[in-house]
């Protein structure tokens, strides 16, 4: 059974930071490209970032400057630094993971930023 568990959402104010986790069971970790979604309210659901097994980085012109993504193979764990956080970061940040044409969601993780 694959499992898939955000963790590390919250309220911040603007300029803050956060670091969210994610967790990942039940599947080849380092064979998954690793991803962060994210959905604001009334807005379909887009990639903020994406890494590969062997490191290989995408951001979206969002991210690009402010979030990083690391991932942790023996940990199974996948990251998302988010630095200089803008009230228009508010959103459900959701951890996914592909491989071939298959996807995993996690449940999502709140993270709002306050002005």
């Amino acid at each position: 059974q694959v499992q898939v568990v955000e963790s590390g959402g919250g309220l911040v104010q603007a300029g803050g930071s956060l670091r969210l986790s994610c967790a990942a069971s039940g599947i080849i970790f380092s064979m998954n490209v690793m991803a962060w979604y994210r959905q604001a309210p009334g807005k379909q659901r887009e990639l903020v970032a994406d890494i590969t097994g062997g490191g290989i980085i995408y951001y979206a012109d969002s991210a690009k400057g402010r979030f990083t993504i690391s991932r942790d193979n023996a940990k199974n764990t996948v990251y998302l630094q988010m630095n200089s956080l803008k009230p228009e970061d508010t959103a459900v940040y959701y951890c996914a993971a592909r491989a071939s044409a298959k996807i995993y969601w996690g449940q999502g993780t709140q993270v709002t930023v306050s002005v």
